[in-house]
């Protein structure tokens, strides 16, 4: 009789988990919609050397795929997979009846059931793409077709499983058959999915398109299928020099489950050292990359790249005077100078060096003149007058991180609006700019207590990655000793909590520093209620309540600016915004899905306004490309990074919807008046529609029926656009009723007299008579 799947020996395997050293990713799918994908296969005792090959298989041919794999088994001792979790770093065992149970698993949205017999030759990536049914290579049989009953591959998606197959479970393959066919879900897979080895195929050369080669047991010896498989019969640690000698990409945590440990004595090749290395970079172990690489270049001038990721490590640890002095030497390589001298520039400025970040970003354009990076640094560092500046004790210092040059827009507008809430001069007279990013050293420290007050925020500061130091673990890079004898006042304003979902990080330093920042702020507000939470998870219970909610000020823009109220006519638009910063994050193995899906959007919505691109920075515009390339729509390119921040607000005013994926695509239109829905592939984008009481507003990247979805609301809000409108002004109020009450505190805190106001009215042009916007433009399509 079979049993169900029972999920209490789920855990995870690998170097990951023998070292102890990386925690699990943050988890918030239940907030973005996100797929949980796996693979999985059932193997009793006798099936478990046919398990090895296929996982062996699954790995090297298919290297950049590293997906949970659901081990089913029935009850096996745990020492009997330890075999397997040497080849697997994502392994979840599993008891289970029988294959069929592969029905039943949960905590998984699809699942690939492959077999014991099974060795893989290809890419499963398609696979993971499906999104509807239970697909499998059909093949007709007695009483209909036969999925289930010939053992191929099946691609399950769990919302799809009705009642009626899950009660066909107990009655074998046969019924769980016929239920597919009957439930008509079965999505028929090729069948270079599915090739059978054997008789009467036993000598029969395996096709060149074939992804999965099933055995059965009378396979014979000697012929092509066997020896297609006998590439799979390998030992450990010829595995493991396998999959280190693969020439494409391979997955970080495959990369480092089949490297580590690298053998001591100095005996593995330094260009795996410097790879192992990258990954615990990108991942946030900065100390285990600069373990590996200090004694990897060791006496060795004559290794730059070695150079240039120890140097960065060394960087993200805050330990400058090395970091500098192995980027110096990554610069003797005319191959990687640039880069090398654009890292020594960032690091000059962080250090408040600026004459010397603007010298190492010049020598960089010597060697290479279109460095991107070298020439923003330049730009950035370029000697500048002197400009007026206020009384020290007059001023409030404000630590925030300000976008400059191609920069992310709504970086620009974030700053300003913070500090239009402290009154109408938003200008060096009344502010003591300084970036985040720069460290806090004993002169930084006096400029900051000699003003009246310190306001950090606002914007997604707690996030690990952007611009990692080792003296806080997010993005203010001040040590805990120097936040220790700050002396004015210090606010936290409308920060964020910014951790993508499925990211990892290394949380003590920060939860130390988090600590130490909450005890000495007067005021600690953060810009979402799902901020709120997630940092006093991190907080000890003495300190949780001092945490409070304090909306981005973005949010409530025309309560700080009267020249954002409704009276101006609307252009006839609709703006499209979508973010691609940490891409796999963002959408997994959806990505080729949402750009399907909007096409079909943008065409509905095309037919009642024109629809146009508002691109935050550069890099979003890849959107445009593959929505022309893949789906030929192209749409004209507002270029918001170029704006000034008059301009973008009056752009965001004056259209008609906003449909964004970034954060600030939703804040800053919905502050301006304008009705927002938001793609939500990051968690704050439904953390901030949750607090006004609108998650209806946004769809989630992953939504299987997102492009029918988003047509529906964006002709809901269009046909009744008034009303929409009067539903945003409606959720402002409780916002600004919350900033409000914030900002009278802190004028009590900071001994301000004046509220906020609106500064002098600019002359801001219209959206066709200055920088015109830029594009690829299809003749209009509109009904007219």
């Amino acid at each position: 009789m079979n049993t169900p799947a029972e999920p209490a020996d789920d855990r995870r395997t690998g170097p990951t988990a023998l070292r102890g050293a990386a925690p699990d990713a943050d988890d918030r799918r239940a907030v973005t919609g996100k797929r949980r994908i796996a693979f999985a296969a059932w193997a009793d005792e006798a099936r478990m050397p046919g398990l090895l090959v296929l996982l062996r298989s699954l790995e090297l041919a298919d290297p950049a795929v590293c997906e949970d794999f659901l081990l089913l088994h029935p009850g096996l001792p745990d020492s009997a997979l330890d075999a397997a979790r040497r080849l697997h770093p994502r392994l979840v065992p599993r008891t289970a009846g029988s294959r069929l149970d592969v029905f039943r698993t949960t905590g998984y949205d699809t699942v690939i059931a492959l077999g014991p017999g099974m060795v893989v030759l290809g890419s499963l990536q398609p696979l993971l793409a499906l999104r509807t049914g239970v697909g499998a290579v059909v093949r007709p049989g007695p009483g209909g077709v036969r999925p289930v009953r010939d053992g191929g591959p099946l691609v399950i998606q769990h919302q799809d499983v009705t009642d009626a197959v899950r009660d066909a479970l107990a009655a074998g393959e046969d019924a769980v058959d016929r239920a597919l066919t009957e439930a008509g879900v079965l999505e028929p897979l090729g069948s270079r999915y599915d090739v059978p080895a054997g008789p009467p195929h036993d000598d029969t050369p395996v096709p060149g398109s074939t992804v999965v080669l099933r055995f059965t047991d009378d396979a014979a010896p000697g012929t092509p299928a066997r020896e297609a498989r006998e590439r799979f019969e390998l030992d450990d640690e010829a595995f493991r020099a396998a999959c280190r000698a693969l020439p494409g990409t391979i997955h970080p945590e495959l990369l480092l489950h089949c490297a580590l440990p690298l053998p001591e004595g100095g005996r593995a090749p330094v260009d795996l050292v410097r790879r192992v290395a990258e990954v615990h970079r990108q991942q946030g172990r900065h100390d285990e990359a600069v373990a590996l690489l200090t004694t990897a270049v060791a006496d060795r001038p004559d290794l730059p790249r070695c150079h240039e990721t120890l140097g960065i490590s060394l960087m993200a640890l805050s330990r400058y005077e090395e970091a500098e002095a192995h980027l110096q030497l990554a610069t003797v390589s005319p191959d990687f100078a640039a880069r090398a001298y654009g890292q020594l520039a960032r690091l000059a400025w962080l250090l408040g060096r600026t004459a010397d970040a603007h010298a190492y970003a010049r020598e960089g354009l010597d060697a290479d003149p279109t460095d991107g990076n070298c020439h923003a640094w330049y730009a950035r560092t370029r000697p500048t007058a002197a400009s007026t500046t206020g009384t020290p004790g007059e001023q409030l210092a404000h630590v925030a991180l300000f976008a400059e040059g191609h920069e992310n827009a709504g970086d620009k507008v974030l700053p300003e609006a913070v500090r239009m809430c402290f009154g109408p001069d938003t200008g060096p007279a009344r502010w003591h700019e300084r970036h985040v990013h720069r460290l806090v050293d004993e002169p930084g420290l006096e400029e900051l207590n000699a003003r009246r007050g310190i306001v950090v925020g606002g914007g997604g500061l707690f996030l690990p990655d952007t611009a990692p130091n080792g003296n806080s673990g997010w993005q203010w890079n001040i040590p805990d000793d120097v936040l220790a004898r700050i002396t004015a006042p210090l606010a936290v304003f409308a920060v964020g909590y910014n951790v993508f979902d499925g990211q990892r990080y290394r949380r003590e330093r920060f939860a130390a520093s988090l600590t130490a920042l909450v005890a000495k702020a007067a005021f600690f507000g953060l810009r979402n209620q799902g901020s709120v939470d997630r940092v006093r998870e991190l907080l000890p219970e003495e300190l949780r309540d001092r945490v409070r909610y304090q909306p981005c000020p973005t949010t409530v823009a025309r309560h700080l600016d009267p020249r954002l109220d409704d009276g101006a006519d609307r252009d006839d638009t609709v703006l499209v915004n979508c973010a691609y910063d940490r891409a796999g994050l963002r959408f997994g193995h959806d990505y080729g899905h949402f750009l399907a899906e909007t096409a079909a959007a943008l065409r509905a919505i095309g037919e009642r306004a024109e629809v146009r691109y508002a691109a935050h920075m550069p890099a979003d515009e890849k959107f445009v490309h593959d929505l022309r390339r893949e789906h030929g729509i192209a749409l004209p390119v507002e270029p918001l990074y170029l704006f000034s921040n008059d301009r973008i607000r009056a752009l965001y005013r004056r259209t008609r919807l906003v449909i964004g994926a970034r954060g600030h695509a939703g804040m800053i239109p919905f502050g301006c008046g304008t009705p927002v829905i938001s793609l939500v592939s990051h968690p704050k984008l439904a953390y901030f529609l949750s607090d006004i009481d609108r998650p209806d507003w946004g769809l989630s990247v992953h939504d299987r029926s997102l492009g029918a979805r988003l047509a529906e609301r964006a002709a809901a809000v269009l046909d009744d656009h008034r009303a929409a409108v009067a539903d945003v002004h409606g959720r402002q109020e409780h916002l600004w009723s919350v900033t409000r009450a914030n900002l009278a505190e802190l004028r009590d805190t900071f001994g301000l007299t004046d509220p906020p106001a609106a500064p002098p009215a600019p002359q801001v042009p219209g959206p066709r008579t200055a920088e015109p916007a830029r594009g690829l433009h299809l003749p209009d399509t509109r009904t007219k």
